[in-house]
């Protein structure tokens, strides 16, 4: 993480078309999708069933995955405690920027600390939606299509988030998202969950 100060001689420059431009060429207006949870909660699988069904319907979005992102933005990055800060961090300037383009953003990320999410939610106090993937530590397991839960239980993975490494839920997250009878929701349901929830705030037509 870095640690330079602020320099004096940098100045915000505004530029002619602004947010407003933007969101009333697109029709929509940008934010923040953010989702969080364990490992194998479905994060991914929603991100992009949201992007599916916002692009059928007309609206542009973008989803920031957090695997993906480690491929690049991120690579330098581990995952010990201040390196997790610092990719939350990257992902939600990045996110803001999106979101300030007048795009829908929608980031899928563990992000386990409940500061590191709070952060993000102070760039676009009004156009940030936490979703909470609230699906139980032993589902999440039992999926474990990547294979870390098993390697974490061997020992071969350190600070494991779940296991050797806590996950904070939100307190109060505009969605959130639970199994339905001991059956978590088809992806296409959980969509349409949080693109109604965008339609109802009006995020969706400007």
């Amino acid at each position: 993480m870095s640690t330079l100060g602020k320099p004096a001689n940098i100045f915000w420059h505004e530029c002619a078309v602004g947010r407003h431009e933007r969101q009333k060429l697109l029709q929509q207006k940008g934010c923040v999708v953010w989702i969080t949870g364990l490992s194998g909660s479905g994060k991914s699988t929603l991100a992009c069933s949201v992007g599916r069904q916002l692009h059928n319907r007309g609206n542009l979005s973008y989803v920031l995955d957090g695997d993906n992102l480690r491929h690049g933005l991120n690579k330098d990055l581990g995952f010990k405690a201040e390196d997790r800060a610092e990719n939350i961090r990257r992902v939600g300037e990045v996110a803001k920027l999106f979101a300030d383009a007048g795009l829908i953003c929608i980031a899928s990320l563990i992000s386990p600390y409940r500061r590191d999410r709070d952060a993000c939610r102070a760039l676009l106090p009004d156009h940030f939606i936490e979703v909470f993937m609230n699906m139980p530590l032993e589902v999440c397991e039992q999926r474990d299509s990547k294979g870390l839960y098993k390697l974490a239980r061997e020992g071969k993975i350190k600070g494991f988030t779940g296991i050797d490494d806590p996950y904070e839920p939100p307190l109060n997250c505009e969605i959130e998202i639970r199994q339905m009878d001991g059956v978590c929701p088809a992806p296409s349901i959980m969509a349409g969950q949080v693109v109604t929830y965008l339609e109802d705030k009006g995020f969706l037509h400007e």
